[in-house]
């Protein structure tokens, strides 16, 4: 057996030189990373300054140069014409907003109202929209069904009921708007029908809860 010395590898003298560099560099990083903790950081405070001054300066730019916009646009009684500088509910034009309203009945009666021949009645030139106002309103509350002579014409259909009981369950603002409307509307010589005037007939068959007959209707003088 011999008794020479060992000679020293210089290949893994390197590693464990390199590995002891590595073990030092990994040392210095945790001594100098914080220690984890529970919970989170808060926001720094002036960067929450800077966010809440930004909401401020673009909450007093919107009103300033907002271009006029008002909630009021979407009440149908507001007129931008009157209402600048007043308190005063704005007056409503009642043919303007029956126009609107007729909208809903343009499907059968058509909105030149001249209605589907056989099938729904004309109401331009119509004596039951021209002619005894408490008669229209009636139609318009509760509805009518059956038989029904317009200008010599024969029909024989069903209106729907706009107040109660009815699928639409109008005010008496809207349903004076809408007769209103279709009364000077296509050549029609019929009058203004005020909402008072709908009140008054609505109380007055406040227990009707089926649609006119002609034959009723024209039992009213």
């Amino acid at each position: 057996m011999s008794n020479e010395p060992i000679k020293p590898n210089p290949q893994i003298e390197q590693a464990a030189a390199s590995d002891e560099s590595i073990q030092k560099v990994h040392s210095i990083l945790l001594r100098e990373k914080p220690e984890p903790k529970e919970g989170y950081t808060p926001m720094p405070l002036l960067l929450l300054g800077f966010i809440t001054v930004m909401i401020f300066v673009c909450s007093l730019y919107m009103i300033h140069y907002r271009g006029g916009f008002s909630p009021m646009v979407y009440d149908e009684r507001y007129d931008p014409a009157t209402a600048a500088g007043s308190k005063e509910t704005a007056k409503v034009d009642p043919v303007a907003q029956g126009k609107r309203l007729f909208q809903t009945c343009a499907a059968c009666h058509q909105a030149s109202g001249t209605g589907v021949p056989g099938v729904y009645p004309a109401l331009a030139g119509s004596e039951w929209v021209q002619g005894n106002e408490e008669r229209l309103v009636r139609i318009m509350l509760h509805g009518l069904a059956g038989p029904l002579k317009v200008e010599g014409k024969d029909y024989n259909g069903n209106m729907p009921a706009f107040g109660p009981g009815g699928g639409y369950n109008w005010s008496d603002d809207k349903i004076s708007y809408i007769v209103t409307y279709i009364r000077q509307e296509w050549g029609n010589k019929g009058g203004a029908i005020t909402a008072d005037q709908v009140k008054e007939i609505r109380e007055k068959n406040s227990g009707r809860a089926k649609p006119w007959a002609a034959e009723e209707l024209e039992a009213i003088k």
